[in-house]
Order: structure tokens, then sequence, then C-alpha cells
């Protein structure tokens, strides 16, 4: 019975409805977008096209593994981890001498895999197709056939694919200039080859046998080799026997020899989509979390502000006998109804949203094109569900106060407010006020990016609920504070103080989604900025150098730096990594060790950098805090490509977010890197700008830069990096956004009566506008206040636990921009419904049923 009665209810009351569905419509249609990544990192398909034509490709392992032993009451527990490493790990060659006996094989094909970026005209060379540099020997891996020329047979000789030959406009006799992990070479294009299918994500170089090695610079290894099975035999019993004959074989550095067909091989092809995958998992989470926790703030907020529209219907039905029980049931299932409907209508919206999102993911290089979107029915199903669960919890938790009640009570607050929220809902304020106390004084004392950044928008979100339930005391207070001025300019804003005074519930479910979307964007905006001027700001403290060697490509050459040192000049090469303590990963680089201080100063604390050594490391505060280290201590260490090792501490130094946890010396890190090439060279020289630059104007793509100029272009990369981080969140905001118009409009189309009666007692239709004007630029202050003060405190707890300093971060323009934008939404939901509601004549509406 109860169904029917909400289906009537629902029918008949769809203006009523229309902002509920459109939140869980819009909340569905966000949840189903993040489930989409979410789905991508962990099921998202990575296809091959270099090992198309080797149905089995034995590789080495590519993560760091961890097994944790505990023996409690008697019970062994076995943990087992394992986290991926930055950089390619390579496997012995002679391995070959053994996949070639297993039974089935009729060829094993080594393959080096190496940085070869060909240098030719602009618009030339497709940057969404990374290339890289191969043994001619390996082309049968994919496969590639000369369709002209001849192949590599001299270490000047080169094949090209056929796509860059068509771009560059070359062919067999022309000369192309390949930067590769050695200085850049000139070579004669031999032949020109074409892959049996479509190859979309890289461009292939072919060099002979003797410079591919030269070039890979890891003698005596291989990237992996491919297995091409005799005829008859299948490629899954292929596997099996190559696995089982590879059973606990080792790398040269102890990682496991690993086996890949199908599917399997596509991450062993491209590593950077392999290790994308735990990136958009993390970010698909971050988004869904916390799409979640505000989805849940709007839509209880916007069933609140439904449900005290009908104060006066569910007072009646509690006074013709309904019972408490039937208003929960009655609620509760008008709430599944339209949960139901914008629920699915949102989970179909959002998988659209998902594919933009992703596309615009790859676009802006944060998630490489390799890894494939991938869309199933439980991201759909998942957020129909949760719209469902929040619709019906929201109802349930605005149903409490009317169906507890009793019945003439109800009639009475039907007509009147109450003048105070009830208790529970005070400690509960309170209670969520404390808890996002807690969490701010947890996150000054959060020191690392991934550990603080889901803390700093669960404060803001905890906060802003406490807003939520303490509202309609904080509109009180308010109006305590501004009812004196509103009083003294005209009586629309004294009809304005009225209504702040006499409907705070009312105003506070305007004043909530007002303060979660100031507080939030705030906070969006300026994190980033507050974390990258921190570190620059100690990057540019701890250069010394007079110039700054940089490269348009992919690094700066070795023999570019020996060129430049002299026997007054220090050159310092800085090339950049990742490696593995443990699981837990640090960024690190390698520094050339002589003349160091000359050229770098990280602010020592703690030992000297010049005893810094290919058998040594030098620590940032943090690291040596979090490792509990010190000058003589022991590291054990997982370099980038899963080489173990064990330097010992020499140094800690304080500018550890300037320039990255742990520096080593440049040619053990070097060794270890899959781009050798120095990411910047440091030079401190009584030279002049031109004059270093006539020694590199062999190097294509070499400049030479002040430290502010290099400064700037760090600051642009910073701001490429954060406009990642703000398209995932900027649709969270765009949520918020909807949700304050959304909520201001519901606010005052329900006042229609209300404008009535004033108009027949004497207000003019411009002082009723002017007084809803009025009523939006409180709430707008109010929300201001609280927002900004918010993010304030949220900012400044992230810069304390990240930089050390309270000095958050902020740009007053951009802030003044984020409050105007604030006031422009609330101005145009408020002005636009109060419009409509006066066209229609008081005497007609005053006359009419309520």
């Amino acid at each position: 019975m109860m169904l029917r009665y909400a289906l009537r209810t629902v029918r008949a009351r769809k203006g009523g409805f229309l902002g509920a569905f459109f939140a869980l419509m819009c909340a569905a249609a966000l949840i189903t977008a993040c489930g989409t990544l979410l789905e991508t990192g962990l099921r998202g398909t990575i296809a091959t096209e270099r090992y198309a034509a080797a149905p089995v490709v034995v590789s080495a392992d590519q993560n760091v593994h961890q097994t944790t032993v505990k023996h409690k009451k008697g019970k062994t527990k076995v943990k087992h981890k394992a986290k991926p490493i930055a950089e390619r790990a390579w496997l012995p060659g002679d391995l070959a001498t053994e996949l070639r006996k297993v039974p089935g094989v009729r060829e094993v094909v080594p393959e080096l895999t190496f940085l070869a970026e060909p240098l030719a005209p602009g618009g030339a060379v497709d940057k969404d197709r990374p290339a890289y540099g191969h043994a001619w020997d390996s082309a049968a891996l994919t496969p590639y056939t000369l369709t002209t020329g001849t192949a590599p047979k001299a270490d000047g000789d080169l094949v090209i694919d056929r796509r860059l030959a068509e771009r560059a406009h070359l062919e067999p006799g022309d000369r192309l200039t390949v930067q590769s992990t050695q200085s850049p070479r000139t070579y004669r294009v031999t032949g020109i080859a074409a892959p049996a299918h479509e190859v979309r994500h890289q461009t292939a170089l072919f060099f002979s046998t003797a410079e591919a090695r030269r070039l890979a610079a890891h003698p005596g290894q291989v990237t992996a080799f491919g297995v091409l099975p005799a005829k008859g035999t299948d490629a899954a019993v292929l596997k099996r026997s190559v696995s089982t004959a590879l059973h606990g074989t080792k790398a040269p550095h102890g990682t496991t020899a690993q086996v890949s067909a199908g599917d399997g091989r596509g991450p062993v092809e491209f590593l950077d989509a392999a290790a994308a995958r735990t990136k958009l998992v993390s970010m698909g989470g971050a988004m869904g979390g916390t799409s979640l926790l505000v989805a849940v703030l709007v839509v209880v907020g916007t069933f609140a502000l439904s449900v005290q529209q009908r104060h006066r219907e569910l007072a009646l039905l509690r006074a013709i006998a309904a019972t408490s029980g039937q208003i929960r049931a009655l609620l509760g299932r008008e709430a599944l109804i339209v949960g139901a409907a914008a629920g699915t209508t949102g989970a179909l919206a959002g998988l659209p949203l998902g594919s933009w999102l992703h596309g615009r993911f790859v676009a802006m290089g944060a998630v490489p094109a390799t890894l494939q979107h991938t869309v199933s029915v439980f991201p759909p199903f998942a957020a129909l569900a949760a719209t469902l669960l929040g619709a019906w919890a929201a109802a349930r938790i605005s149903s409490r106060r009317i169906a507890r009640i009793r019945p003439a009570e109800a009639l009475a607050e039907a007509r009147a407010e109450r003048t105070r929220p009830a208790w529970g809902r005070i400690l509960a304020g309170v209670a969520l006020l404390a808890g996002g106390a807690v969490l701010v004084a947890v996150l000054s004392v959060l020191r690392t990016e991934p550990a603080s950044t889901p803390v700093t928008f669960l404060a803001v979100v905890v906060l802003a609920s406490s807003v939520a339930l303490l509202g309609p005391l904080l509109v009180r207070a308010a109006v305590a504070v501004l009812g004196g001025p509103l009083a003294l300019t005209g009586p629309s804003s004294r009809l304005a103080r009225a209504n702040l005074r006499g409907h705070a519930a009312r105003m506070a479910s305007v004043v909530t989604p007002l303060t979660l979307l100031i507080g939030m964007t705030c906070t969006v905006l300026f994190v980033q900025p507050t974390l990258g001027n921190a570190a620059r700001a100690q990057a540019r403290e701890g250069i010394r150098a007079d110039w700054v060697v940089a490269a348009q490509g992919p690094g700066v050459p070795a023999e570019a730096a020996r060129r430049l040192r002299t026997q007054h000049d220090t050159v310092t090469e800085v090339v950049r990594t990742t490696v593995r303590v443990g699981l837990d990963k640090y960024a690190a680089q390698g520094v050339t060790p002589g003349g160091l201080t000359r050229t770098w100063d990280p602010d020592v604390t703690a030992g000297s950098l010049k005893k810094l050594t290919e058998d040594t490391v030098a620590v940032s505060e943090l690291a040596a805090d979090q490792l509990h280290l010190k000058p003589g201590s022991p590291l054990k260490l997982t370099l980038g490509d899963g080489t173990p090792a064990t330097p010992t501490v020499v140094a800690v130094y304080a500018k550890g977010l300037g320039f990255g946890d742990l520096t080593f010396a440049h040619d053990l890190i070097a060794r270890h890197v899959d781009n050798p090439l120095a990411a910047s060279v440091l030079v401190s020289t009584a030279r002049t700008q031109t004059q270093l630059a006539t020694t590199l104007r062999e190097f294509p793509g070499i400049h030479v830069l002040a430290p502010a100029a290099a400064d700037s272009i760090q600051a642009a990369r910073q701001q490429a990096n954060a406009e990642v981080n703000y398209l995932a969140m900027g649709l969270v905001l765009a949520f918020t956004a909807i949700a304050v118009v959304n909520t201001l409009a519901m606010s005052v189309s329900e006042r229609v009566r209300e404008f009535a009666l004033l108009r027949l007692a004497g207000a003019t239709r411009r002082q009723v506008l002017g007084m809803l004007r009025m009523e939006a630029l409180s709430v707008l202050l109010l929300a201001t206040a609280l927002g900004s003060g918010i993010a304030l405190a949220v900012l400044t707890a992230f810069s304390v636990g990240m930089t050390g300093e309270a000095a958050p971060a902020v740009t007053p323009l951009v802030y003044v921009a984020v409050v105007a934008l604030a006031g422009l939404l609330a101005l145009v939901a408020t002005a636009l419904p109060g419009r409509v509601a006066l066209r229609v004549s008081p005497v007609t509406v005053a006359t009419a049923k309520e």
C-alpha cells in the first residue's frame, strides 16, 4: 500500500522531487565515471605490438617483493607483497641457451629495447609515438619486414619504420641523426621496414647488432626473449614448458625470470602502462571516495530541504493517524523511486563521462594510451546501488524528526520553525567538528604527499559536514552579527533579516553546499602550489651554479658535459630516478661528486658531501627520520632497475623537498636507469652564456639557461602536472556547484505563497527581489567565512606537514575569483526562480489550495 501512495506522491509532486532527482543523477554519473577509471586500472587491457609474433615472452621481474612471516598463538601467517620498480629490469643473455633446449621451441630471439629518439625536422616525429631502438635481429618479433633497402650491417647503418619515413620524407641513402643513450650520432638510412600489423603507439628504429648492444649499454644482458614455437606446438603448452624449465632461474640481480603469453605480453612491452595501473587505481579510488562523501553530504541536504518543504503535508498525515513507521516507509519508498530513476539515468550518463575523462588523462600524459579504457556493467550497477542506498539513507535521516514527534506538535512545527535544532543534531555536529580538528592535527604531521592528500580532502568534507549539522546555529549567530547593518539599509534588508532569523534551518541548507564549494575549491587550487612553491624555493636556494644546461629532448648527453669541463670550471650532471627502500618509494637523483659544493647546496645538517661515492648516499631529513638513519648507517635499497644495493649514509640534508630524498653518485644511477642522459647540468664558471652555447653547438636541442629561467621552466612543468589533479577534482567541484544552484533554486521555488502574501501586504516586486538578493548575499558572506576558514585550516596544516612552515600558497586573485563565482551562482540561482515565482498574480497564489 505504501508503495502505491509513494508512486502517487511522486507523480503528483514532480516539481518537488526534481531537485533530489537532479542531485542523485549527478552523483550516480560521477560515481560511474570514477568507477570506470578504477576498473581500467584493475582490468584494463595492455595489448602487445612489438611482441605480436612471439606467442611467449620471457622477461625479468619488474617488481620488488617482500615476504613477512608472523607467528601468533601457535599459528604462522605468511604475507607476500610486491611493488613495481621504476626502470626496466634486464635478463642475462646466456639464458637463451636454456630456452633453446625446451621442447617445442623453434627459435629464441633476444630483444634489446633502449632510448632512440630521431632528431628529424619539426613535425616529423609523432610525440604520441615514443621511439625505441632495437637490433635488426629482433625484427621478427613483430614482425617487421623490409619494404625497400637493405638490413643494417655496419655501425652507422639504420632501418626505420615506414610511418617515420613518410612523415620525415626519408628514403634509403638519406641521413638521420638519432639521440640515444650516448651522444647524438648521424646514421645512414639503409632500409625502410613495415610491420605485419598496425603499430600505433611506438616508433621503431633498427640498428646493427653491435651498435644496438653499444647503445643499450647493458653488456651481456637483454630486455627480453621472444620464444617462437615449433610447428604444431600450442602456445599454452609452450608457456608451461618454458615456465617449468626456468623455474627458479634468477636474473643478474636476483629477480626471477617471468614468462608471459597472450595479454600478459603487453605489460612487458609497455612498462609505463603497467605502472599506470596503480596510478589509475589510486586516482579513481580517491576521486570515487571523495565524490561519494560529497554526494552523501549534498543528497542528505537536498532531501532534508525537500522534507522540510513538505512538513505541513506530513504533519497532516500524522494528525490523521499515520504512524511513525508509515511516514518513514512512505518517505523511504519515495526516495527509492526517485533514486532508481536518477541512478539509472546518471549511471548511463556516467559511461561517456568516464570515457571522456580517460581521454583527457591520456591527452595530458597522466595515463598512456596503451592502457585501454575498460567498461563493464560493474561501475553502473555499483553507482545505482550507491544511489539507492544514499537516497534511502538520506530520506531516513531527514524524516527522523517528523516521524518521531506527536501529531499535534507536528502541526505546530509546520507553521513555525523550531527555535533550536535537536540535541542529537547539535552533538553530532560537535563530534564531526572535533573529528575534523583531529584530521587537521594529523595532517600537520604527515610528511609525504601520498599520505597527506586523502586526509586533506577528507578533512574538508568532515568539517563541511559539521557545518551542515550546526548550520541553524551558525545562521542565527550570523544574523546576530549582521542584524544591525541589515536593519539600517532599507525594507528589503529588514525582510531578509527576519527571514534569516525565522527560517535558520532553511538558510542553513543553502549555506552547506556553498561552504563546501568554496572550501573544496580553495583546497584543490592551492594545495599543489603550496607544495610546488616550497619545492622550487628550496631548489632556487640550493642551486649555486651560474648556468643550467637543459635539453628539449630526452636529456643532456654525457659528452656535452665532458666538453664543458675545464680545469677551473665545475660541471655537475643530474640524473633522476626512483628507488625503493623495502616497498616504500623514494625520489632519488645522481649527481657528479667532483666539486659538488660549488654548484649545489642542499643544506647539509650532518655529515659531508665530500664523501659521496658510488658506495655512499646522502639522504634528506625526512628519509633519515623515517628510516632512522644517520651518517655511517647502512641503507639497504633497490635501485630503479631492481639492482639491490647497500650504500653507507655520509650526509643528511634539509632541502629534500627540492632535491629528492636520496642523492647518489651520478655514475651509479646512470648505469641503472632507462635514460642515462642528464635531466640538467649545473655549471659553475666564469664563461658567458654565449661561450657555453658555442661549446655545445654540435648538440641539437641543448640550451644554456640562467637559474631563474630554469626555475620558470620547472614552474611550467609543475603547472602541467597540477592540471591533472585539477581535472580529477574538477568534476567533484562541478557537482558541488550544481548542488549549490539546485539547493538555492529549491529553496526559493517553494516560497511562492510567502512572496504572494508579502505582495498583498504592500511589498513591491522590487522589494521582494531585493530581499532575496540580501538573503543570498548574507548566506554567501557566511559561507565564504566558513569555507575560507576550513580551507585555511586544512592548507596550513598541509603546509606545516609537508614543508615545515605554516605558509600556504594562496593567490589573492584566484581566491577572489572563487568567491566571485560562488556569489554569481548564488545570485543567479536565487534571482531566476524568484522572478518566475513573482510572475503569478499574488491573489491567485494566496487563494489557491496549499
